[in-house]
Order: structure tokens, then C-alpha cells, then sequence
């Protein structure tokens, strides 16, 4: 299967997707699918696109909660971290991971 073929699929799953959209979910199929080929079956594609949108929501939930987190610390002085001020960064630095990894299609690191 073909990039195209794939985004083609993909917007008649989701017809009100941008480009961007497309794009993303094409690469995240790709990754997330060890035989792209699967794909090309309307059941694996809808069973492999649902679980990619719950892990992006996953992924984007901790994000923000992560961003909003960050937020509050930038404003804290650095030099009086706290222990928990420094597993905040920790956190961050793993949701950051995680998302890298959905784009990269590499499996996680383990920290």
C-alpha cells in the first residue's frame, strides 16, 4: 500500500479531515502497523485508526496537563526546586518522549 492509497482510505473514514490531518494519520497507521499491507482490509484500518486516535487523545491530554504543569513551574525560581518540582520535568521530558515515539514509530524507552 501506497502513501496515497492510505490517505485516500483515510479521507473516506473522515471526510471533514484537513491535509495536516491526513498526513499525521497516515504516518501514525504506517508506524503503529507492523504490515502496512493490513491496512488495506476496511476492518484493520478502522480497528487500527480507532486505536491510534485513543492514543493520541491519550497522548494530547497528558500533554496538556503536562504544558499546564511547566507552566506553573517557569514562574518558580530555579535554584529552590523542590523534589517534586524535579519529577515534574522528568514527567515532562517522558510525555515528550511518548509523543515522539507515535511519530517516530520506535518502540519506548524505558526510564
Amino acid at each position: 500500500m501506497h502513501c496515497h492509497d492510505l490517505a485516500r482510505r483515510i479521507e473516506r473514514l473522515q471526510p471533514e479531515a484537513d491535509v495536516r490531518n491526513v498526513a499525521r494519520l497516515c504516518l501514525l497507521l504506517a508506524n503503529s502497523t507492523p504490515d502496512v499491507g493490513r491496512l488495506e482490509d476496511d476492518h484493520q484500518l478502522a480497528r487500527a485508526w480507532q486505536d491510534i486516535y485513543l492514543r493520541m487523545q491519550a497522548t494530547a491530554d497528558q500533554h496538556a496537563a503536562m504544558t499546564e504543569e511547566l507552566e506553573d513551574l517557569a514562574r518558580a525560581d530555579p535554584k529552590r526546586f523542590t523534589a517534586d518540582q524535579i519529577w515534574v520535568l522528568i514527567r515532562a521530558i517522558k510525555v515528550q518522549g511518548q509523543i515522539l515515539q507515535m511519530y517516530l514509530g520506535e518502540s519506548p524507552l524505558l526510564v
